[in-house]
């Protein structure tokens, strides 16, 4: 079964348990996934890394969204936000650790030959397609300087 198809079984689940919170995730989710299947150009048809990508977007947008309602003293909305992250992120692969992220771009590094800050474009570009879904950017990013640095 397709993330899509998850996310619609899902939806039903969350309207016989009443879980409002989770309900709004999980239809915002159907949304950008049948946009995305339905875009100009489009072949109408969702793969998982697509939808993962989309997942991705969505938890950030939800986090950053968090961090302006706590700045602005809205605890309530910050939560409510925090918990749509959670039901969103039940979709996403597992994330590594920092300890599995950094093993895996050591290996990079070395693979790419890069010496120092100069190549981080180098390993960001392997690392972004290597890593893609089990890790957020910016964690890579700070990484790669980490290692390079």
């Amino acid at each position: 079964m397709n993330l899509f198809d998850e996310v619609s079984n899902d939806i039903k689940a969350a309207m016989l348990a009443k879980d409002k919170i989770r309900l709004q995730a999980l239809r915002g989710i159907k949304k950008e996934f049948l946009e995305a299947k339905t875009a100009k150009g489009g072949t109408g048809e969702l793969t998982d890394e697509a939808a993962v990508r989309i997942l991705q977007k969505m938890v950030k947008q939800r986090k950053e969204s968090a961090e302006i309602f706590k700045s602005q003293g809205r605890e309530e909305l910050a939560v409510d936000e925090l918990a749509e992250v959670a039901a969103i992120e039940a979709y996403l692969p597992k994330q590594l650790t920092e300890e599995e992220l950094e093993a895996i771009l050591k290996e990079i590094i070395a693979q790419t030959g890069a010496q120092g800050p100069k190549d981080m474009g180098k390993v960001m570009g392997e690392a972004t397609k290597a890593l893609a879904g089990k890790a957020e950017g910016r964690m890579i990013s700070a990484t790669v300087k980490k290692l390079l640095g």
